[in-house]
């Protein structure tokens, strides 16, 4: 990231099958809000930094089953003189920040709306060389469309915060990146900086989530990826949290909520997912429980992160190879449909609300439960197998 900041993108894959006649021959999966200064704008992914490598050499099955979206069923300002029904998500008077935001397309755009359409306030965090662009199209109603709310009515932001979660102080700014010309205009974008901006216009927050990540040597194989490299993921993609957190914690209400996105390489092996980044996903996770119990002694604040599964985003569809990862899982997952990211959206709603106001320091799977396969069961060893298929 020299920044890192995006929507979220996610693209898993899934283990390869054992005793496979067929041969994987490079898959790279991502799933981080990343641009880094070393790679060209075409690189963006939006929450994710997604590397194309070489082709996956499999056959997918493909299906016809279309996509089935998931509402968040939220309480509105009209719904107030008709009787609550079920468990509705109620954040009226709760107020958001989204770190990794940059387009209308992903996670983290998801995750804004489910918070929205429950009532939450959401102001977001743009990498700086984005910021610009995004809200221009923002202002000129671009993203109108994708605004709309279950209601009807379209998601407000409140503020849009310029952000490079590289880096926590201006002192810690290289003079290069001082000196960008995609920075300039720009002040006050460090993490402590934007947590003190974000202090100073509204005092306190409720909820913070973290969608973003980056690795400059993600096409590398971990054997073949440098020091600077390694380190350069684990910063963008893990450390990057624990900063974000560390500096909103005294501004955010005790018992509110922390969300992060994370993938399913952190422990699992996946091909061709390099450069560091399954050790960042890692620690990322690892990083939520110790979070959890940090913040949760000290703020009560709940820190979950949420391992989501394949999405067709802008940049996946641009990279070529999205609509393989999406068969794959719909071919090898128990619930066999294409994932929607308002159900990653509605999740992070859930976990930020009070209905789930014991559940910290978690891994929640959006994935359709990719995560609980063993093995790719579209492998040719396994066609004599009776495997019940979802009925249409």
């Amino acid at each position: 990231m020299a920044a890192t900041a995006a929507s979220s993108l996610q693209i898993a894959i899934a283990r390869p099958c054992i005793l496979s006649t067929k041969r994987i021959s490079g898959v790279c999966s991502t799933n981080f809000g990343g641009i880094t200064r070393k790679l060209p704008w075409n690189r963006l992914a939006s929450s994710c930094h997604v590397s194309s490598i070489q082709h996956f050499c499999r056959n997918f099955t493909s299906t016809t089953q279309k996509l089935q979206k998931v509402v968040t069923k939220a309480k509105s300002e009209g719904d107030e003189s008709k009787p609550a029904s079920g468990l509705p998500i109620d954040l009226k008077g709760k107020r958001a920040f989204i770190a990794g935001i940059a387009d209308d397309n992903g996670y983290g755009w998801a995750i804004a709306k489910s918070l929205a359409a429950a009532g939450a306030e959401i102001l977001v965090g743009t990498w700086v060389p984005a910021l610009n662009i995004f809200e221009t199209s923002l202002r000129r109603g671009k993203f109108d469309e994708s605004r709309v709310l279950p209601d009807g009515s379209l998601m407000e932001i409140t503020k849009v915060y310029p952000l490079d979660a590289v880096f926590d102080s201006l002192e810690d700014v290289p003079e290069d990146i001082k000196a960008n010309k995609r920075y300039a205009g720009s002040s006050k974008w460090t993490v402590s900086e934007v947590a003190e901006s974000v202090k100073e216009d509204f005092g306190s927050i409720d909820i913070l989530v973290h969608s973003l990540a980056n690795g400059p040597e993600v096409t590398k194989p971990l054997l073949e990826t440098s020091r600077n490299g390694y380190l350069a993921a684990i910063s963008a993609s893990s450390y990057s949290y624990v900063s974000l957190l560390k500096h909103f914690l005294p501004i955010m209400n005790p018992g509110g909520s922390s969300i992060s996105l994370t993938y399913i390489a952190s422990e699992r092996i996946i091909p061709g997912y390099g450069g560091g980044m399954s050790s960042a996903k890692a620690a990322l996770e690892s990083d939520t429980r110790v979070l959890a119990f940090e913040a949760g002694r000290k703020k009560k604040i709940r820190v979950n992160t949420i391992s989501a599964g394949p999405l067709r985003s802008r940049a996946a569809k641009a990279i070529g190879f999205i609509d393989m990862m999406i068969d794959y899982s719909i071919a090898n997952a128990p619930l066999q449909k294409e994932l929607s990211a308002d159900e990653v959206g509605n999740t992070a709603a859930f976990l930020a609300s009070p209905l789930a106001s014991a559940i910290t320091g978690a891994v929640i799977y959006v994935d359709n439960g990719l995560n609980a396969m063993g093995v790719g069961i579209d492998s040719p060893i396994f066609k004599d197998l009776n495997i019940p298929k979802s009925v249409e």
